[in-house]
């Protein structure tokens, strides 16, 4: 079995298969760890061993190779991006600094290393509202690249932030209306939102957290049924934990005409599979290579991110 084979190879080469809960599930299955962002970038920051395969999207491998830049960090797939990566190029944030002098960069995680060494401190969806609380009053910040998610995070701090106009392609398909209609098939269920989607869809959630979060409440809840907008992979580690529950995720909204796959489902993690972790293992590449100066400076707003979770 490729399972056997993988694991086989982890232990010839000390290396260690780190995966985020949108990966398959038997990529999950595989990993010896999984996690959301901010999980994931706490565990690369104290693994020993020598190698590790991010299963996930580049700029999760980027974060590997910034916080561990003596280790040998493979991409199964280094085409695998992200939406919300692209729309905040380096260049474009240095020139929008340069428009708001007296502004701190804050940064979601979901950025390119070069992004991330222009940020005065790095956030993930479960740790932003504290990392922001934690930021003087009057301070003047630009909140980037997640729109949705810098909107929800000025609403529950009190903040006025510049936020930056990028959004997840996943979390923006998700609907009210999609919502409502699950809600009126199943009026007992609880709704569950990641903070990247749209603002009206998180004001009918009952729940608004980051995959960690929406895990821990369902496992901990004495609730039977749950509505999930998120990407769909979470179901595997939630079902997993939770066998005797039951829970419906949203499907995105789908325009008349369209066509194609109508599901939640975020195809950059999904570019991971089970033969490219062999081939990558068997061969130690695809490498992560990120440049020295910019590793200097994307280090700093990271491990101050790491100090304040």
């Amino acid at each position: 079995m490729l399972k056997d084979e993988i694991r086989k190879l982890c232990k010839e080469k000390d290396a260690v298969i780190m995966a985020h809960y949108y990966t398959t599930g038997d990529i999950q299955e595989v990993a010896d760890f999984i996690g959301d962002s901010l999980a994931l970038a706490q565990q690369a920051a104290k693994t020993t061993a020598k190698i590790i395969v991010m299963c996930g999207v580049h700029f999760m491998a980027e974060t590997c190779k910034i916080l561990c830049p003596e280790k040998i960090v493979l991409c199964p797939d280094p085409a695998a991006g992200c939406s919300l990566a692209d729309s905040c190029k380096a260049e474009d944030l240095k020139k929008f600094k340069e428009e708001h002098p007296g502004h701190m960069v804050v940064s979601y995680v979901n950025t390119t290393a070069e992004v991330k060494a222009l940020t005065d401190v790095v956030v993930t969806s479960g740790n932003a509202k504290k990392i922001v609380d934690s930021l003087p009053k009057d301070a003047k910040i630009i909140f980037g690249p997640d729109y949705n998610l810098g909107s929800y995070i000025n609403s529950v701090t009190g903040r006025d932030m510049l936020l930056w106009n990028g959004g997840c392609h996943v979390h923006e398909r998700f609907s009210v209306d999609e919502i409502k209609k699950l809600k009126k098939e199943h009026p007992e269920a609880v709704v569950l939102a990641h903070p990247e989607c749209k603002g009206p869809v998180l004001a009918i959630a009952d729940v608004v957290g980051s995959t960690a979060v929406i895990l821990k409440y369902c496992v901990e809840s004495d609730k039977k049924e749950f509505i999930i907008a998120t990407e769909s992979g979470i179901l595997h580690e939630i079902e997993r934990q939770c066998k005797d529950k039951t829970f419906y995720p949203v499907p995105p909204e789908v325009s008349e005409g369209s066509v194609g796959c109508h599901c939640n489902e975020c195809e950059y993690m999904k570019m991971n599979t089970m033969q490219k972790i062999y081939d990558c293992l068997k061969n130690e590449s695809p490498q992560v290579e990120v440049p020295q100066e910019i590793i200097k400076e994307a280090v700093k707003p990271i491990e101050r991110m790491l100090e304040l979770s």
